[in-house]
């Protein structure tokens, strides 16, 4: 016998050989009744038990076929086409003739699982960058250390991106965030990504549902609403706002309207207070008031505020700060577009009644340019100046020069084609890298 004959031969037994395997299971299946017949298809496609069946078996109900398939590459387009169709057909027949209601339900789970109890409580550092990034690490991450050291890497961030506010908080804390459209965001501090040491972390817009052109002009971490406590908000356009803490008590994902502005007005800053402090407002031309907390009487959170300031025209207010009584050791630190600074002493600006346009506390001249910030600053913090093309410069609060309200500062940045368009104040530890 040649090899030719012996592997037909071969050939035609294996096919016997499954054909009886597969009348004998159409037998045992008719015998019970459970199924009709079986349709067999080859690898080439061919007819009900033209070949061996090499494929899988869709199992279906009385009166119904089960279809084996060959997922062969063979198979044309148009046969694979056609075998598909009639899967198609007739598992749709079942689902019409034997289609019911589901017969169980999906529910809650009984008695109500808070995720914040399978959070273990514990005190983290929270930091947020000028671009908008932030992160939560474990606050042994920054270990004390002896006077004089070099400190270690806080944060890899972009070139031209700092860190704009660093703090501490409990995962179990409530952070609120504030944007400029006056809307308020909250997050858990376990909702906020934990990151290692020198991590960027996570873009604020990937947490939170912030509308195009929308960003956050504060974040305040909160551990309770509890009685006596306010948010002190101050608005572009001189308008100054203060609502009980308790009124924030609650939550919606497209954020809580915290404040009505004006169609031209933008939330600029937001402060926890007691309600027993005092308040500055400082415009971009170099108009300064100070007023007491406790001429701005509590409203609702949906409240437009009441005038602060009284602006001129094309003027606006670009800072707001609160003097915590007993402060001795600061100034008012203000800084122009054209990089000239200055700091004036606090004693300098008597308290007002609200609503004035308040005293000079800054010579705008066309060398100078407009103020585009202010903050209450120490001999022991630093400041960051970031130009609208990316350039940065770091100083030291005390090298900057003490001097009057109406003087024009000196020279503290060098713009050339620039304009500075932001300022931070931010504690000397902070940003600095381990060589």
């Amino acid at each position: 016998m040649t090899k030719k004959e012996e592997s037909a031969m071969k050939r035609a037994l294996k096919l016997e050989a499954e054909k009886a395997r597969v009348e004998q299971m159409c037998e045992y299946e008719k015998e019970y009744g459970v199924y009709s017949y079986i349709c067999g298809i080859d690898e080439a496609g061919r007819g009900p038990l033209a070949g061996p069946v090499v494929a899988g078996a869709v199992i279906l109900p009385k009166d119904c076929r089960i279809l084996y398939i060959n997922d062969s590459k063979k198979l044309s387009e148009k046969r694979r086409n056609e075998l598909f169709d009639i899967i198609k057909e007739e598992l749709l027949e079942i689902k019409q003739k034997y289609g019911d209601e589901r017969k169980t339900k999906i529910v809650a789970a009984e008695g109500e699982i808070n995720i914040e109890d399978l959070v273990k409580e514990e005190q983290t550092v929270i930091t947020l960058t000028h671009f908008g990034y932030v992160k939560r690490m474990p606050i042994d991450t920054y270990k004390s250390q002896k006077r004089g050291g070099k400190g270690i890497t806080g944060l890899a961030t972009r070139e031209e991106d700092f860190v704009k506010q660093i703090f501490t908080a409990s995962t179990h804390d409530t952070l609120l965030f504030f944007s400029n459209k006056g809307k308020l965001y909250r997050l858990r501090g376990y909702e906020i990504p934990e990151a290692g040491r020198t991590a960027k972390g996570t873009a604020i817009v990937n947490l939170l549902r912030l509308d195009p052109g929308e960003k956050i002009s504060a974040v305040i971490p909160i551990s309770n609403f509890a009685d006596g406590k306010y948010l002190l908000m101050g608005t572009k356009q001189g308008f100054i706002k203060k609502t009980p803490l308790n009124e924030f008590d609650s939550s919606r994902k497209t954020g809580l309207l915290s404040i009505t502005l004006r169609e031209d007005d933008e939330l600029i800053d937001v402060r926890l207070t007691d309600g027993q402090d005092n308040v500055v407002l400082v415009t971009s031309q170099g108009a300064c008031i100070t007023f007491s907390e406790k001429d701005v009487r509590p409203m609702g959170r949906t409240a437009q505020g009441v005038i602060g300031i009284r602006l001129d025209s094309e003027d606006c207010v670009i800072g707001m700060e609160s003097i915590v009584e007993g402060n001795k050791n600061a100034t008012l630190l203000a800084i122009t577009e054209n990089g000239f600074g200055k700091r004036t002493e606090l004693d300098e600006y008597r308290v007002q009644t609200r609503g004035g346009k308040g005293v000079t506390t800054y010579k705008i001249t066309p060398k100078t340019g407009s103020l585009i910030g202010i903050r209450i600053a120490t001999d022991n913090e630093d400041v960051m100046l970031i130009t609208d093309n990316g350039t940065i410069i770091r100083l030291k609060v005390k090298d900057i020069s003490i001097l009057g309200r109406s003087t024009q500062g000196v020279t503290l940045m060098r713009t050339n084609e620039g304009k500075v368009v932001s300022i931070e104040t931010i504690n000397p530890d902070e940003n600095e890298g381990d060589e």
